[in-house]
């Protein structure tokens, strides 16, 4: 017994360094790519573009003809009023969250990042899917404030990348609630595999009409460098990314994720001064990222309080609940859950971020398909 939880602590570890490592280096690259003072690759939409052709293309691959993961049953009225508004707000996101990129810090950009729990909670208010609360009001204050005052810090503070960036956050924000209004309604579940499939194809639509407009003209009358392995290194990074996220919620629960994101999120401001000595940080910058934090954390604090509050049976785990689930979905399904064996790692199924509500929410909306 003591071997077996010391195999599955290892594991989470494991699992957790693998998470901060793909999601700090996916951030990182997406940088070096899109930056003029490096690869020089200035097209946002383009790169987000390759993203989702290659992730739509993978999870293709694993669906019909590799037959790894089975479809759901999507219908004509559940992909127009579900996937479709989904895909279009989660496609301005990797838009302007990608444009970012071009105009001010990695550093800058993931103290802004702080501002994704307003966002979310603001979003879910107007949505009707959460309540508004003095409690929670508060802490949305404090975060903002932080944000304010490490904004008034920056030394490269440029309003264009700012204002992208956080209309990228709200995108994502709303994004995230109308996943949990419209697919839940529905009773629709989708693992990472499944979401790829349907939401990817419909956002490299929809990212085609400002890459048309915006990007085209620029491809054609400038010399634009081509490097197969680099784009494609780039792309399945940010698709083992997604996995990733989704693998290791699975395994240890939103606390651990939370707490394993504000660690990333201070080594990833750490490493951007060092790979890119333009990100300068002052003094002002880190205690108003400081000061956001706290309320990011007592806000997390809050949420993860009310979750367990309406919980049946706190003793049950998350990854217990999920197996239990798949196990039964499985057996309704017609198919045999293996006939009491234990499910391995790679049998054991993915969470999806419609079944998260709070709990996940705002961390994956932070780090996923970037």
């Amino acid at each position: 017994m003591a071997k077996m939880i010391n195999k599955t602590l290892v594991l989470t570890y494991v699992y957790l360094l693998i998470y901060v490592l793909l999601s700090s280096g996916v951030i990182l690259y997406n940088k070096w790519v899109l930056s003029p003072k490096y690869f020089n690759f200035p097209l946002p939409i383009t790169l987000t573009m390759i993203h989702m052709g290659f992730s739509g293309f993978v999870a293709f691959l694993l669906i019909r003809v590799f037959k790894v993961v089975s479809p759901v049953k999507m219908t004509f009225e559940i992909y127009v009023t579900c996937v479709v508004p989904i895909s279009a707000f989660f496609a301005s996101s990797l838009w302007f969250g990608n444009t970012a990129y071009l105009h001010i810090s990695v550093a800058f950009i993931q103290m802004l990042k702080a501002l994704m729990p307003v966002a979310t909670f603001i979003m879910a208010v107007v949505c009707g899917t959460d309540n508004a609360r003095c409690d929670v009001f508060m802490n949305m204050l404090l975060v903002s404030v932080g944000v304010v005052i490490s904004s008034y810090g920056e030394i490269n503070f440029n309003i264009i990348g700012t204002v992208y960036q956080v209309m990228g956050i709200f995108a994502e924000a709303l994004r995230l609630v109308l996943t949990q209004v419209l697919l839940q309604k529905k009773g629709l579940t989708l693992n990472p595999v499944t979401s790829l499939y349907y939401i990817a194809p419909c956002s490299f639509v929809f990212l085609s009409l400002p890459w048309y407009v915006l990007e085209k003209p620029n491809i054609e009358v400038s010399q634009i460098q081509f490097n197969f392995w680099i784009f494609f290194s780039n792309a399945l990074c940010a698709l083992a990314l997604n996995f990733s996220i989704f693998l290791v919620i699975g395994r240890t629960g939103a606390v651990t994720m939370r707490v394993a994101g504000v660690l990333k999120d201070w080594i990833l401001i750490a490493l951007s001064t060092v790979i890119f000595p333009e990100s300068t940080i002052t003094g002002l910058n880190i205690i108003g990222y400081a000061i956001a934090l706290c309320g990011v954390v007592m806000y997390n604090y809050i949420k993860i309080k009310d979750v367990k509050a309406t919980q049946p049976n706190p003793d049950n785990s998350l990854p217990d609940r999920i197996t239990k689930d798949w196990k039964e979905k499985r057996s309704s399904d017609g198919e045999s859950p293996r006939g009491g064996v234990e499910l391995n790692d790679e049998e054991a199924p993915l969470i999806t971020s419609s079944r998260l509500s709070h709990i996940g929410r705002t961390q994956l909306g932070s780090h996923t398909a970037v």
